[in-house]
């Protein structure tokens, strides 16, 4: 079990409070004890005791108080932690061979390296400042180290850290190591992609002092581009600490799902109407219009076929009346 000064602090309170609870506890047990006696002397005598842990009870009291209060501050000025996270090397690098050269040239003109600049808090974020808490300037962080998964029941450890990674990725962690950090005051974690912000969090801070703690960029797979990647962290407005790492390979395509809906704009057709001339000794047999049918997976119409009406000549003599046959029911009563 791993415990720190915080978690070690927090426990002696506890332990205060429970002793001075047992002490009223047995005060009160005392005092009904000595209610029911007669005895003077006797009684006295578990007054005297009741007394005594009354006080005993106000003295933890005032030492929980004191150890919540004075004892981490005190105990990190004499231990001060360290802000830099302890971790096993992944990789040795072979010290490459350095070649003397035969020949010095005398340079004509020296070049002044430029001074980098310390990164600035984008003025958009810093306006969403919710803090009122002024915060530490002397507060530090450690060296930020990058992996795909913590260890959260181990003071947020990084599982396998590097500074490359191959898509497809999802989330990546930065985890680090603080000392001298204020409660409630503003923190920001800025996540850029070749000088481009991608991702940032900025809150209040959460933490104790001194520990350890981490940040992180969810993004979705298609979004994490191949590129050079850099993580700053400010307290307040103030830059504390970078860190780098690259992100190789293609990342995965999101193929957009189309729905198609058909639309029917075609109009009913009219069937023209049979007219008969009593005249005419042509019967003309009316058109046939088969209208379109409709198809309710796609939009594609069937073409109308049309009959030509083809006309039957017979000779009409008179005309002829033929009776109606009569439909007699099968219902016998």
């Amino acid at each position: 079990m791993n415990l720190d000064i915080e978690f070690t602090v927090k426990i002696l309170v506890i332990f205060l409070l429970a002793a001075s609870a047992m002490m009223v506890l047995s005060a009160v047990n005392a005092f009904r004890e000595a209610g029911r006696l007669r005895f003077f002397l006797k009684k006295r005598k578990i007054l005297s005791r009741a007394w005594s842990f009354v006080f005993l009870s106000i003295l933890l009291l005032g030492a929980a108080f004191l150890t919540n209060n004075y004892a981490e501050p005190m105990v990190y000025n004499v231990f001060p932690p360290s802000p830099t996270v302890t971790q096993t090397a992944t990789m040795t690098l072979t010290p490459t061979i350095t070649l003397t050269p035969t020949i010095t040239l005398t340079p004509t003109i020296t070049e002044t390296p430029e001074v980098t600049p310390a990164p600035i808090m984008p003025a958009v974020i810093s306006e969403s400042f919710i803090s009122k808490v002024t915060p530490n300037p002397d507060a530090r962080f450690s060296e930020i180290l990058f992996s795909t998964e913590i260890d959260r029941e181990n003071n947020y450890q990084p599982i396998n850290p590097s500074d490359v990674f191959e898509n497809p990725l999802d989330t990546i962690y930065g985890t680090f190591s603080y000392d001298q950090m204020t409660t409630n005051s503003q923190w920001t974690a800025l996540w850029f992609r070749d000088g481009e912000l991608v991702c940032f969090e900025s809150f209040p801070w959460n933490g104790g002092s001194g520990g350890f703690g981490f940040t992180e960029c969810t993004l979705p797979p298609s979004e994490w581009l191949p590129g050079e990647y850099e993580v700053q962290i400010f307290v307040g407005e103030t830059w504390k600490v970078s860190g780098y790492f690259t992100v190789t390979g293609t990342p995965p395509t999101s193929t957009p799902t189309l729905t198609t809906v058909p639309t029917n704009t075609s109009e009913p057709i009219e069937s023209p109407t049979a007219t008969t001339t009593p005249t005419s000794a042509v019967a003309t047999v009316p058109s046939r219009t088969v209208l379109p049918t409709l198809s309710p997976q796609a939009s594609t119409f069937t073409p109308t076929v049309t009959r030509t009406p083809v006309p039957t000549p017979f000779v009409t003599i008179s005309p002829t009346i033929q009776p109606t046959p009569t439909r007699y029911s099968t219902f016998y009563r």
